[in-house]
């Protein structure tokens, strides 16, 4: 699965046919919303009490393992009119240990009958044994008591049927709407059930470790079509024109990875090398927006069935856009579901930005068909084996097939986004207990997501690329539809590394740096035990450089911001914190890459020959931060100003992105890292340019929020000035590289941000024409939203933008409008977007988070968005989970730009108000923390920003 929201932050969710008589109802079970703070025990004494006031057998969370599922009969059928559905299914069971009741999860679905058969009463066709069904709520539970014990090692069948409602939100299985271009609204049905929501659709042991295959019949109008995991082989007619698709028999996979949709979607379809059919689904009107997302396909499975040396292992693959959808896909096996953003490309309005977004988002779904879907974690604590693994192979997959791309240069950003969060001391371990829905919820996260494709990363430039390579080749094959944890991981790894492979320092090469005739393999706790202080425990380390002639003293802390080595509390937030760090370092003298592991806390390395600087974290590979003591970053800094390209770069980012950092932590000033920054109008590097400008563009929206006038008019002045020859240098074009392309679109943002009058002149003109043309003008892409955000301030415009918002078939086009209404000055206008994502009728409720987001960047916004919050709470959680990735970005976006102790306090108000009615997350915690950073990071750097810009002006 990949987060939706993530896209903020780069620009920035019947065999046993049911009869039509009604049957008697059994049981509703989870009918009540379940609070975060599950009822669990630990306690053997400890009972549950279901539904219907009887004791519930089972009270723990997690499900017995005296049963298991084998394989599911499901049958399902909607209804599209009455927004409900009747289903059936019969599950075959392998009982481990003897046992009177069977546990499974159940959600907000009626039970209507439940009956139990042996392998002997099915072969003779004797009718099966009613079972009586108790649910137990709060831990999404329903226990079916037997009246005989069943006993171990035996198979047995059970028959359920229910019936439920289409869901509202984005999880189980829900509704979608969609308006077609004369203006009709059509519904569809969807699934969507990671990670704990397939229990909404029907009843399971909807745990990972659960595997078992799947056979699903779905019942339908002519008037649509019916899509699953596996192709369909046969369709039968019925009675009164229905028609009832039956699918093939899925492989071994976990009840998350099920999916079904009934829809009227086309397709566009190829085949692979392989022989996979891969299709592309869209509403009927978006046809021509499909194609690139077939081609994108197409290639990357080829890419990954020579990469992993494992080929697909479904006969079809299928990906769909959803009108409305939640994350910003879900990689079920065989039937990939997307938001609309994240799959069509619309040649006139998606620009360069948008077809990285949807390469990346492809690669990463594409990736979990081996990891996460062949290979599934043994428990959502390990969720970063599947989230951490696919992120990394964006990188490594669309460099390989999309070098044009050049998304390599991107990665940074996957690391850079983390870092913010693991410096903070609310931040978690990668592996993490996570029992109840909305703790796994929890789970899927930056620290998952990119902190685990940031460490794989590093792994892979420590062991070498073919050795990597191997070591998941191994750990695939190995795995293969199973599950695995950390520590198959880190075996798989050690046993692709031989042991005469690794030098006297302990470094792992490749076979053509270093040859080997040895055959004994490494043993396993090498890497293990160098990877556990990364997985294990919180937080990114600090490595502190001081040069003294030829001699380097390195020592590694544990790197915190917004708490300064002289506050009193620094030292007890060191305490045990140690990782095994990979090193790298390059000098002045060579460009030889030096390696070395730093296990201590303190460690001196000899330098061969006497040099000017020396550069750590070479490539910017290793998950870690370097401060330069002494004259180390004035000897840096010297260097760039005299001659940049001596430093490669990637390392010109790493500089620049640590300095910042280190502001924030207290341990560089923040006039250093500006005049580290004075060396970029020599650069000639889309990317570095990029990264720069994304610094000082945040320091003058700090000071704009903020209202401190003086100090953001300067930054205006400065940033104008400074940056004046390249934005004057731009065309209003889509010419040029990707990262060309996307320096453009930033640059003549923050100019008519900015209010540079040149540029808000070409913008209003452009804008204008369109207006004239009916919105018919094609407008370079890469400029389409300076163009509408700049049309967005007058009312006219503003107007008409929400006018085109509404009858746009292109999702693309719709965000970049989306932004520039939310741009407005005037607050009523932002009022007005708020009610209508609200409403979910012109803004669908999907988009909610991001508009509050973008609302909240306005200064005009920024207290709007976050009184809104808190006034609409209630509200809000009807539309979403507490836990979900939507809420988490609400909470964080509407607050985490706040930079006063009046705002603080009345933040932390509100949380604690919730957290007393039995409302808590992890996020609010960030939040708190993310505040008094901002508010220590003004009272620290304000008076040296105002003293700097007055001396470069």
């Amino acid at each position: 699965m990949i987060n939706s929201q993530r896209k903020l932050l780069f620009n920035i969710y019947i065999g046993f046919c049911c009869s039509e008589v009604i049957l008697p109802k059994l049981c509703i079970c989870s009918q009540f919303s379940v609070s975060s703070s599950y009822q669990s025990s630990e306690d053997p004494g400890a009972f549950a009490v279901a539904t219907n006031g009887e004791p519930f057998p089972w009270y723990q969370l997690r499900l017995p393992n005296s049963v298991i599922p084998l394989h599911y009969d499901l049958f399902v059928h909607p209804n599209l009119t009455s927004l409900d559905f009747v289903a059936s299914e019969m599950i075959e069971i392998l009982v481990r240990d003897t046992t009177q009741f069977i546990i499974l999860h159940c959600k907000d679905l009626e039970i209507m009958n439940a009956t139990l058969q042996s392998e002997e009463d099915l072969r003779d066709k004797k009718p099966g044994q009613k079972l009586q069904v108790l649910s137990y709520p709060a831990h999404e539970q329903i226990a079916l008591l037997v009246p005989e014990k069943l006993m171990a090692d035996l198979r047995y069948y059970v028959a359920i049927d229910f019936q439920g409602k289409l869901a509202n939100g984005f999880e189980g299985f829900y509704k979608s709407t969609y308006r077609t271009l004369r203006g009709e609204t059509r519904i569809i049905a969807v699934t969507d059930f990671q990670p704990t929501q397939a229990r909404m659709a029907f009843p399971c042991f909807d745990e990972p470790l659960f595997k078992a295959n799947f056979s699903i019949k779905i019942r339908r109008e002519s008037r649509h079509i019916a899509l699953s995991n596996m192709p369909k082989v046969k369709t039968i007619e019925l009675q009164g024109g229905l028609l009832e698709d039956h699918f093939a028999t899925t492989v071994k996979m976990s009840t998350y990875l099920v999916a079904y949709i009934v829809c009227d979607f086309n397709s566009v379809s190829g085949t692979t090398s392989s022989g996979v059919k891969v299709s592309i689904y869209a509403s009927p009107d978006k046809w021509n927006q499909m194609h690139y997302a077939l081609q994108a396909s197409l290639k990357l499975l080829d890419f990954y069935e020579k990469y992993f040396d494992i080929n697909y292992p479904l006969p079809k693959l299928d990906l769909v856009a959803i009108p409305d959808f939640g994350p910003g896909a879900m990689e079920n096996w065989g039937l990939i579901t997307y938001r609309e953003t994240s799959l069509l490309f619309d040649p006139r309005t998606s620009s360069v930005s948008d077809k990285m977004w949807i390469t990346k988002v492809i690669a990463h779904e594409l990736a979990h068909q081996w990891f996460g879907n062949l290979v599934t974690m043994e428990w959502w604590n390990d969720i970063w084996l599947n989230e951490g693994f696919a992120n990394y192979m964006e990188l490594i997959s669309v460099n390989a097939t999309y070098p044009e791309l050049q998304f390599d240069d991107y990665f940074f950003n996957v690391c850079y986004e983390v870092i913010t969060r693991d410096s903070l001391n609310s931040s978690r371990p990668i592996s993490k207990p996570a029992e109840t829905p909305t703790q796994i919820q929890e789970m899927f996260d930056a620290v998952s997501y990119n902190k685990g494709a940031c460490i794989l990363n590093m792994l892979k430039d420590f062991l070498g690329e073919e050795k990597f390579q191997e070591g998941i080749i191994h750990y695939l094959k190995k795995f293969s539809y199973r599950n695995a944890k950390n520590d198959d991981l880190w075996g798989s790894l050690s046993n692709s590394c031989l042991e005469g492979d690794f030098t006297s320092g302990g470094i792992c090469y490749s076979d053509s740096q270093v040859k080997s005739d040895t055959l004994a393999f490494l043993e396993e706790n090498k890497i293990k035990e160098m990877m556990t202080t990364w997985t294990l425990q919180k937080g990114i380390p600090l490595v502190v450089v001081k040069q003294d002639g030829c001699s380097l003293s390195i020592q590694q802390e544990r790197f915190l911001e917004g708490v300064f080595k002289e506050d009193p509390e620094w030292r007890a937030l060191q305490e045990r914190f140690l990782w095994h760090i990979p090193l790298t370092y390059s000098t002045s003298s060579s460009n030889t890459i030096h390696r070395h592991i730093l296990k201590s806390k303190t460690d001196t390395l000899d330098l061969a020959e006497k040099t000017t600087w020396v550069k750590f974290n070479v490539d910017s590979n290793g998950y870690y931060l370097v401060h330069y003591e002494g004259h180390g970053w004035d000897q840096l800094i010297t260097q760039l100003n005299q001659n940049h390209t001596l430093l490669r770069p990637k390392d010109r980012i790493g500089l620049i992105h640590d300095a910042f950092q280190l502001v924030s932590a207290g341990r560089l000033t923040l006039d250093k890292a500006l005049n580290l920054t004075r060396y970029l109008q020599h650069e000639t590097s889309s990317p570095i340019l990029f990264k720069g400008l994304s610094y000082l563009e945040l320091l003058y929206h700090m000071m704009d929020r903020r209202n401190i006038s003086d100090v953001s008019e300067n930054l205006k002045h400065y940033l104008l000035w400074y940056f004046k020859q390249m934005i004057d240098t731009q065309s209003w074009s889509d010419e040029g590289s990707a990262w060309d392309r996307m320096l453009r679109s930033v640059l003549l943002r923050l100019a008519c941000d900015l209010g540079h009058a040149p540029c808000i002149q070409k913008a209003t003109e452009l804008f204008s024409q369109w207006m004239e043309s009916s919105g018919k003008l094609n407008i370079p892409t890469d400029v389409l939203k300076i163009v509408y955000s700049v049309g967005a301030q007058t009312t006219a415009g503003w107007n008409y933008l929400l006018e085109k918002y509404e009858l746009s078939v292109s999702s693309a086009e719709k965000n970049k409008i989306l932004y520039a209404l939310s741009t407005s000055r005037h607050q009523e206008k932002l009022v007005k977007l708020i009610e209508l994502g609200m409403e979910g009728k012109v803004i669908k409720t999907q988009d909610l988070a991001a508009l509050l987001h973008a609302i909240a960047r306005n200064p005009k916004g920024h207290q709007l968005a976050w009184n809104f919050v808190r006034a609409n709470w209630t509200d809000l959680l009807k539309k979403f989970d507490l836990g979900s990735f939507a809420m988490r970005t609400i909470i964080s976006s509407t607050t985490s730009f706040f930079s006063s102790k009046d705002e603080l306090q009345e933040v932390k108000q509100f949380f604690e108000s919730l957290s007393a009615q039995g409302s808590h997350l992890d996020i609010f915690q960030i939040v708190l923390e993310t505040i008094t950073k901002n508010i220590k990071w003004l009272e620290k750097n304000l008076p040296t920003l105002r003293t700097w810009l007055l001396v470069n002006i």
